[in-house]
């Protein structure tokens, strides 16, 4: 079942971060299929987080769209190289962002090896530059609708235990001081596509 519009205006982005696990990100791209379980992410806190983009109220061409209403996917070019994935979240005005990490892959395997010019399954998507080309996901999808049909997230019934989801800090943020120590990437616990697993 697709995630309701409302589900990305909750005002918890860690308490988001968390519950994404276990649900499915989904692109339908060319009549093609892809999708994979989510098993970690990252929460950026806004205006108040020092790893976010859009901290101490900064507003660019390219933050612009974090400011918008939750629901819709912030896409955007890391080292001029890789296309990462965030899905905005809360109201409008109130920049929060969650980075998808990683996801296990379930859907449309043998286009996502195309994709990513792999052989194997193994890991293949573990870690958030990888998440995104194998989904076909590029800056063409920055601020695509996540109640559309070209890309958005399923609830398929999977829940996990405390037990089983890792609170840990951030990767790749230490530029943020002790805002990089946050405890706000979740992972699901012993999952084999995690990054740096």
């Amino acid at each position: 079942m697709k995630l309701h519009s409302s589900y990305y205006l909750h005002q918890d982005v860690v308490a988001l971060s968390r519950d994404l696990l276990g649900k499915f990100l989904v692109t339908h791209l060319n009549g093609i299929n892809t999708a994979g379980m989510i098993v970690e992410t990252e929460a950026y806190h806004g205006e108040i987080d020092k790893a976010s983009h859009a901290y101490n109220h900064r507003r660019t061409r390219r933050t612009e769209v974090m400011y918008k209403k939750g629901g819709i996917l912030y896409v955007y070019l890391c080292y001029g190289m890789h296309y990462l994935t965030n899905i905005v979240v809360n109201e409008a005005e109130i920049p929060h962002a969650i980075l998808i990490r990683a996801i296990e892959p379930t859907d449309g395997v043998n286009e996502m090896l195309r994709r990513l010019n792999k052989q194997s399954i193994t890991r293949c998507t573990a870690g958030p530059a990888l998440v995104s080309k194998a989904l076909g996901i590029d800056k063409s999808l920055n601020a695509a609708s996540l109640s559309g049909n070209v890309v958005f997230i399923e609830d398929r019934g999977v829940r996990f235990s405390n037990k089983q989801i890792v609170a840990a800090t951030r990767i790749g943020v230490e530029y943020a001081g002790a805002h990089a120590k946050w405890k706000y990437r979740f992972y699901c616990k012993n999952n084999p596509y995690v990054s740096r697993y």
